[in-house]
């Protein structure tokens, strides 16, 4: 019997004791109240710490094995070291952006860790179609905060409250250096859907002629047909259509003219080029034309990203929907598909500028996850220019890492400086952020102190929250902590094996497969675990 086969067999012996381990809960750590009307209020919480209990911190003690140290001790991104191709089959003309992988930070150094929310899952739907197609993606395709951010995290909904904060942690299972791995969580309030506010919705889509490739094109179609299916005789919605040129394929009608938005939907064919700067500039133009301020105001972009007519360069592009975010409030999901000619990164840098999200459709159960399970999350804002900042207590923490986020960092002089665009929250979202920590040697106390701050959407009041994480809230065995923190950790760790982060170093694809099989036992009602076991499973199988 071979290596893997055993390791196969032992998975699965695994992974049925796990289903007896004991439930654990994240400590909440803070909360916010619901906002407020008055304009640029700054609310402050008591921190709230869970009660003491016996817990004795692992030892901060470098292993032989460790990653080699950065050069530089500013704390930037550096780049891994280069790979081979995993595959000779992978899809072609595929663009992505390498934005390195976060160093160690020694905390006499710099204590403060400071970036902007990102509740963008592309990343990880991209990632899968590479898998499931027998390759490994690209390293710089795999963004780790994307990731972890696509799985459910098992926050408690906050009760009355805008946000809530939560924290838990426990030593890593990936590295015999004493690591111990913190979970951060923001939770937002929910909204039911017959709550949501009206939407006000402009669809640009996509008729270029690679939108036939894959029948790209169809899937938009089905997938809008999900979304226009919610809609209310309070919504309205407009239709854009772009190839070479821009046209508008729809004037706004009532939310509940199912059958004719859908009928102008199902007129498009792919057409020539791409001129995705005139689609989106005469999207905004009808979006700022239907505005209503008490509605969501949203533009839908869905495209396979290449831009090669008209001013296709970036700046030229975010330049003219900047602008309408930041006068009108109107927003912008951009819905990437397609595998090979894809533009990954035009459509990220489109939602970031325009003050939304990006996600990746490749079949109709992601299209419903998006526009149907997830449609008020998706659509209807509860906090702007959101920023995290993490105050390690030097003391108790002798370096620290973030794992991902490493293009939405933000200067720690300007976690107060509400002029800094930042990251944007939908009601009902999770956002998660993930630390590796290397504590001092019997050093109890507070680890660090998380802060969040944000903008209401309407007001524009500022809120800002904290809380404490301790070492007596952590876990003593990985085993131990709640079963959507090790989701977390491990989805994290097969995100940095398959962007070959120099941190990852000493683990295996092999080891993850284990970990996410037992998973799979511990939360058998996720249909995303369950399938995310296999892809661990798939890509172990395709090379290590």
């Amino acid at each position: 019997m071979n290596a893997k086969r055993l390791s196969a067999l032992v998975l699965v012996f695994a992974s049925l004791l796990a289903a007896c381990a004991p439930a654990a809960t994240p400590t909440t750590i803070g909360q916010a109240p619901l906002p407020t009307q008055a304009p640029y209020e700054v609310v402050q919480t008591q921190v709230v710490e869970a009660p003491r209990s016996d817990f004795s911190a692992p030892t901060y003690a470098p292993a032989a094995t460790q990653a080699p140290a950065f050069n530089g001790a500013g704390g930037a991104p550096i780049a891994p070291p280069a790979y081979p191709t995993p595959a000779p089959t992978q899809p072609v003309d595929m663009f992505f952006q390498q934005y390195g992988v976060n160093p160690f930070v020694d905390t006499y150094e710099d204590h403060l860790s400071t970036f902007a929310i990102d509740v963008d899952t592309a990343a990880y739907s991209l990632a899968r179609g590479y898998v499931q197609a027998g390759n490994l993606p690209p390293a710089e395709a795999v963004r780790v905060e994307e990731f972890v951010n696509y799985f459910q995290q098992g926050y408690a909904n906050p009760p009355e409250v805008a946000f809530g904060l939560y924290a838990d942690g426990a030593p890593s299972p990936y590295t015999n250096d004493g690591t111990v791995i913190l979970r951060f969580g923001v939770q937002g309030y929910q909204v039911p859907d017959w709550e949501r506010q009206p939407l006000n919705l402009t669809l640009v889509i996509d008729v270029s002629g690679s939108m036939a490739d894959g029948d790209r094109l169809e899937l938009v179609k089905q997938s809008v047909q999900m979304l226009v299916d919610r809609l209310r005789p309070a919504d309205s919605v407009a239709v854009v259509a772009y190839s070479t040129e821009a046209r508008v394929v729809l004037n706004p009608v009532n939310g509940a003219e199912h059958q004719t938005i859908l009928n102008a939907v199902y007129s498009l064919y792919p057409e020539a080029s791409t001129n995705a700067e005139a689609g989106l500039q005469l999207g905004y133009q009808l979006a700022q034309g239907m505005y209503r301020r008490e509605a969501v105001n949203r533009v839908i972009l869905l495209s396979d990203g290449v831009a090669n007519v008209g001013a296709t360069g970036p700046n030229a592009i975010l330049e003219s929907i900047g602008w309408y975010a930041k006068e009108y409030g109107i927003t912008l999901t951009s819905v990437g598909v397609g595998m090979g000619n894809f533009n990954d990164v035009l459509l990220e840098q489109l939602a970031d500028r325009g003050d939304g999200n990006y996600a990746y459709i490749d079949d109709l159960d992601e299209a419903r996850k998006l526009f149907v399970d997830d449609l008020v999350s998706t659509l209807q804002v509860i906090a702007l220019d959101a920023k995290i900042q993490v105050d390690f207590n030097s003391d108790v923490v002798a370096r620290y890492r973030l794992i991902g986020y490493e293009n939405r960092a933000v200067a720690d002089q300007n976690f107060r400086n509400d002029a800094v665009d930042a990251g944007e929250i939908g009601a009902g979202h999770t956002v998660t952020a993930l630390y590796a920590v290397q504590l001092r040697p019997g050093a109890p106390g507070r680890i660090a102190t998380l802060q969040m701050r944000w903008k209401d959407p309407q007001t524009y009041a500022v809120t800002e929250i904290n809380g404490n994480v301790n070492t007596w809230d952590l876990a003593g065995r990985f085993e131990d902590a709640a079963p959507r923190y090790q989701l977390a950790v491990t989805v994290a760790q097969y995100a940095e094996l398959l962007r070959h982060s120099p941190w990852a170093a000493g683990s295996n694809l092999g080891q993850v497969s284990a970990y996410a099989s037992r998973l799979a036992a511990l939360l058998p009602e996720d249909r995303d675990v369950q399938e995310f076991a296999q892809l661990a499973y798939h890509a172990w199988q395709l090379g290590w």
